[in-house]
């Protein structure tokens, strides 16, 4: 009850005779048809649209903004402390900005010099290169977090976000200096009910903020963001000569089709044809 019914209109049409007549539209036609509403007229029967021939809005392919690694440089010296550092693992890492700031300190691996990223998109876990320019700053970094986790410790607080209700298997370990963020908020959040206290991650409009000022710092005519360093972590790892399927592997895409968007963007012009303008004249 109450449901409006779409159906599709007659329409005045010239048979191939050269007669016209009244004949029903055949439902074999699309959605994008002009449609009008039962109610509207009423006592009209026509042939409603069958759900089968209602397709899906096509998504706009759009090419991926990479920066030059000069201009990446720029960037990433207009930026200092934790944004630098984020910014940082995002571009040498290849990481989104929800894989970076959820990272925790037992995802960091400097013995074999890699990051476990854990339920990334698709709630895929990868492993991926940490940059050695990021070693000695990260290990400063942590240093002072864990200042402040025990702090909070010794305060009778230090509690962090448990997935997978592992706080009910594990009721210590949220205090644990292995499970806290990398990137942890400055103050802490208050459950008055409970009487708890602990940190989360900081907040992602904090790093974009970050990101956009220092782009803007930096003279550059391109809309980056924050996710454009992933595609520049992509497009220069291809300059570099690796091959696609290890790309894929690093960036956590399920099909290969979604990471060979990088070579359009490979430092030899589009689809890496040189301009006939730049060919020198004979003689």
């Amino acid at each position: 009850m109450g449901e409006t019914v779409y159906l599709l209109p007659q329409r005045e049409t010239s048979g191939r005779d050269g007669r016209g007549g009244d004949q029903h539209v055949p439902d074999s036609l699309g959605c994008g048809e002009e449609c009008e509403c039962l109610h509207s007229k009423p006592g009209i029967e026509r042939p409603s649209v069958p759900v089968s021939a209602c397709g899906r809005a096509r998504k706009p392919k759009r090419l991926p903004i990479v920066l030059t690694r000069a201009e990446v440089r720029a960037v990433l010296e207009q930026l200092q402390g934790p944004n630098w550092l984020a910014a940082s693992l995002m571009y040498g890492a290849g990481l989104r900005l929800t894989e970076c700031l959820r990272l925790r300190v037992q995802d960091i691996d400097f013995g074999f010099a890699q990051i476990t990223v854990r339920d990334g998109k698709g709630f895929k876990d990868r492993l991926t290169m940490l940059p050695a320019a990021v070693v000695v700053p990260l290990r400063e970094h942590l240093i002072r977090v864990r200042e402040t986790h025990q702090r909070d410790v010794n305060e009778g607080y230090g509690r962090v976000f448990m997935p997978y209700a592992l706080e009910r298997k594990y009721p210590s370990a949220a205090r644990d200096w292995k499970w806290q963020w990398v990137f942890p908020q400055a103050r802490r959040w208050r459950n008055h009910n409970r009487g708890e206290q602990g940190r989360h991650h900081i907040d992602a409009s904090i790093i974009q903020r970050a990101v956009k000022q220092a782009v803007t710092r930096a003279g550059l005519n391109k809309r980056a963001s924050c996710h454009t360093f992933r595609h520049s972590f992509a497009t220069h790892l291809l300059e570099d000569g690796y091959d696609i399927r290890t790309l894929q592997e690093l960036l956590g895409h399920k099909d290969v089709k979604t990471t060979m968007v990088y070579t359009h963007v490979l430092n030899q012009g589009a689809k890496g044809v040189r301009s006939p303008m730049d060919k020198k004249p004979d003689g």
